[in-house]
C-alpha cells in the first residue's frame, strides 16, 4: 500500500504523502460517523426542512427575493433550536418490572416503570415511551433529586385475552416542531398473557368423568381387575390366570376370564369456526368453558387431549384437515395456549375435528365439544357419530344470556349455557341425570 501511495518518491516527499492519505482517511471516517448520527437522529420532517431552507437560500439570493430569503433564515433558525435540543445526555437509569407475567381476563395488571437518578445534580425532567400491546403510553418523569427514585405504575389493559407486548421503555429527546428526535432503549422487551376467565370445577361434579373412571365394558381380557367368569383353556393363555378349584371339578384345565375396566381419556375439542359462533362474545364464553373443562381435568392428573381445528393458508390448494392439540403439561401451560386462540373463517367445521380426533386418540371415555349457538342440534349428532362406539359425548353449546339447560338425545347430551357460571350447575344436574 505504501508503495502505491509514494511511488518513486523517498525521504520527507514519501512520509508527506503517506501522512496526507491517514489525514484524509481519518477525516472520511469521522464525517462518515457524523453523518450516520445525523441521519440516525433527523426525521422525515427534519429532512424536508433542511431541503427547503436551502433551496429557499440558493433561490432568494440567486433571483434577489427577500421573502424567499426570510423562509431561508427562518428553517436555519429551527435547525439551530433542533440541534440545541439535542445537546446533553440525561443521567438517568430507568428500569422496568412486571409484577405479573400472566393474568386472567378482568384482573388488575400493570407495569411499574421506575427512574433513578445516581448523579450528583437534579435530573431534566423529561418523558419515556412505554409501548403496551398496540398502544404507546407516554410517561412523565419529573425531576429526580440526586440519588432519588422516581416510581410510577402504567396499567395494562386485561379486557380481552391475548399475549401483550410490553415495552422496551424509551427516552425520547426531541425538539418542539419535531424535526429531530433520539432515542434510548433502556430495557428489553417483555410479555404479558392475559388467560381466559375460568371457573373452579370440582372433581366431584364432573360426574360424567368420575363414574366412568375405572367402569367395566364389555370387552374381555385375559387380565384386569374386574372379574367375568372362567372357560377352558386355549392354547395360549397365560399360565397364571389357571383357576386351579374349577379345574379340579370340572377335570379340565380352566383360566379365569376379565372385563377390561375403562380408564378415563378425556377430549375437549374447541369449535373455531367463525360461522359456529354468533359473535366475539360467545366465542369468548365458548374459550372460558373449554378452558376450565381443561384446566380441571389436567388438576386432576386425568389423560386429557384439549385440540381446536387447524388453519388452512390463504392460498393452500386444498383445506387442512387436521387438528391442532394444546399442550396439556400444566394447567399454565394450557391457559398460556388458549390465549391465543381465535376464530378463522378457514378453520374445520366441530363435525370434522370430532372425526379426526376419535381416529386418531385412543381410548377415549369422555368427549366435551364446546360449541357456539349457531351450531344446531343435527350437526351435534353427526359429531357424536364420529366417535367410537361407547365414548360418552357432552356438546356444550355457548349462549350468552341463555337459560341454561340439559337436552339429552340416543349418545349425546346437550348442555346449553348463558354464563360461565352455568356451567357447574350443568354438570350437576347431568350427573344426576345419568
Amino acid at each position: 500500500m505504501r508503495t502505491r501511495l509514494v511511488g518513486d518518491r523517498e525521504g520527507v516527499a514519501a512520509d508527506a504523502v503517506v501522512g496526507a492519505a491517514k489525514a484524509w482517511a481519518t477525516a472520511w471516517r469521522t464525517v462518515r460517523r457524523l453523518w450516520a448520527e445525523v441521519a440516525a437522529v433527523v426525521t422525515g420532517l427534519g429532512w424536508t426542512v433542511a431541503a427547503v431552507t436551502v433551496v429557499a437560500f440558493v433561490v432568494g439570493y440567486r433571483f434577489g427575493l427577500r421573502e424567499v430569503v426570510v423562509v431561508g433564515f427562518a428553517g436555519a433558525v429551527l435547525a439551530v433550536v433542533a440541534a440545541v435540543a439535542l445537546v446533553g445526555r440525561t443521567r438517568l437509569v430507568v428500569r422496568m418490572r412486571l409484577p405479573q407475567h400472566r393474568v386472567a381476563v378482568g384482573d388488575d395488571a400493570g407495569v411499574v416503570v421506575t427512574a433513578e437518578n445516581p448523579a450528583r445534580l437534579p435530573s431534566v425532567p423529561t418523558t419515556v415511551e412505554l409501548p403496551v400491546g398496540s398502544g404507546l403510553v407516554d410517561v412523565a418523569v419529573p425531576s429526580v433529586a440526586p440519588g432519588g427514585v422516581f416510581e410510577e405504575q402504567v396499567p395494562v389493559p386485561t379486557v380481552r385475552r391475548g399475549v401483550l407486548d410490553v415495552g422496551p421503555v424509551t427516552g425520547v429527546r426531541a425538539d418542539p416542531v419535531g424535526l429531530v428526535r433520539r432515542e434510548v432503549v433502556w430495557t428489553a422487551r417483555e410479555q404479558v398473557i392475559v388467560h381466559p376467565r375460568t371457573i373452579a370445577i370440582p372433581s366431584t361434579s364432573t360426574g360424567l368423568v368420575r363414574d366412568l373412571e375405572g367402569q367395566a365394558t364389555t370387552d374381555l381380557s385375559p387380565a384386569d381387575i374386574a372379574f367375568h367368569a372362567v372357560r377352558e383353556y386355549v392354547p395360549g393363555d397365560d399360565p397364571r390366570t389357571v383357576h386351579w378349584k374349577s379345574t379340579a371339578k370340572s377335570g379340565a384345565l380352566m383360566v379365569r376370564q376379565f372385563e377390561d375396566t375403562r380408564r378415563s381419556h378425556l377430549v375437549v375439542a374447541l369449535a373455531t369456526r367463525r360461522a359456529e359462533f354468533g359473535d366475539d362474545d360467545e366465542f369468548e364464553l365458548a374459550v372460558s368453558a373449554a378452558a376450565s373443562l381443561g384446566a380441571r381435568a389436567v388438576r386432576d392428573g386425568r389423560e386429557a387431549s384439549v385440540v381446536v381445528s387447524e388453519r388452512t393458508p390463504e392460498y393452500a390448494k386444498r383445506p387442512v384437515r387436521a387438528v391442532h392439540r394444546l399442550a396439556t403439561v400444566t394447567p399454565t401451560r394450557l391457559l398460556d395456549e388458549f390465549a391465543t386462540v381465535g376464530l378463522s373463517d378457514a378453520c374445520l367445521p366441530v363435525a370434522e375435528v370430532a372425526a379426526i380426533v376419535g381416529n386418531d386418540t385412543a381410548g377415549i371415555s369422555v368427549a366435551f365439544l364446546v360449541v357456539g349457538s349457531t351450531v344446531g342440534l343435527p350437526a351435534l349428532r353427526l359429531a357424536a357419530t364420529r366417535f367410537p362406539v361407547g365414548v360418552e359425548v357432552v356438546a356444550v353449546t355457548c349462549e350468552p344470556e341463555a337459560q341454561p339447560r340439559v337436552l339429552r338425545v340416543a349418545g349425546l347430551t346437550v348442555l346449553t349455557i348463558g354464563y360461565l357460571e352455568d356451567l357447574r350447575q350443568a354438570l350437576h344436574r347431568s350427573a344426576a341425570a345419568a
